[in-house]
Parts: C-alpha cells; structure tokens; sequence
C-alpha cells in the first residue's frame, strides 16, 4: 500500500487576472517521478536542421493542484503624472 503525503502549501501574491493572495501547491519533494522538481524538462529541435528549438516540460501528476484565492486584493488606481505649469497660480 502506497502511503500517499500532503502537499506542501505556500502563500503566493498574484497579479491575473486580479491582484490577490493565492494558496498553491508545491511538489512533493520524495515524488519518485520527478525528484521533487514538479516536471522533466527536454529540449527538442528541428528534425530537418537539427538545430535547438527550445525546451519543453511535461508536469508531474505530483503538481495537479488548483491555486486557491485566499485574499482579493485591492486594484490601485493608476496615477497619472503631474503637471506643472509655469503661470502662477493667481
């Protein structure tokens, strides 16, 4: 029988599509997959040039979890540049 851990939980600030403060999730770091790193990253190419196109990922089923909005916060309003006029003001 497989004993299955708890995840290990962080607060994290997010910006999209709202500004709040979210509960994620973590990897599991004894995950025998992917030691912890929450995916295998590979890096793939043109198979007609053989040269680099980029890397890839392939996330673990150890880092399924949703972020959970814990605290909405507020949007501040943006400010706009002061400007100055060289008339005096009477």
């Amino acid at each position: 029988m497989m004993r299955r851990t708890l995840s290990r939980l962080r607060i994290q600030r997010t910006y999209c599509p709202r500004p709040a403060l979210v509960l994620i999730d973590t990897p599991r770091p004894d995950c025998p997959d992917c030691q912890g790193t929450g995916g295998i990253s590979y890096d793939y190419g043109n198979p007609a040039t053989g040269e680099y196109e980029g890397t890839d990922i392939d996330f673990c089923d150890c880092w399924t979890a949703r972020p959970i909005t814990l605290l909405p916060l507020p949007r501040w309003p943006h400010r706009t540049p002061r400007r100055y006029s060289d008339e005096p003001p009477f």
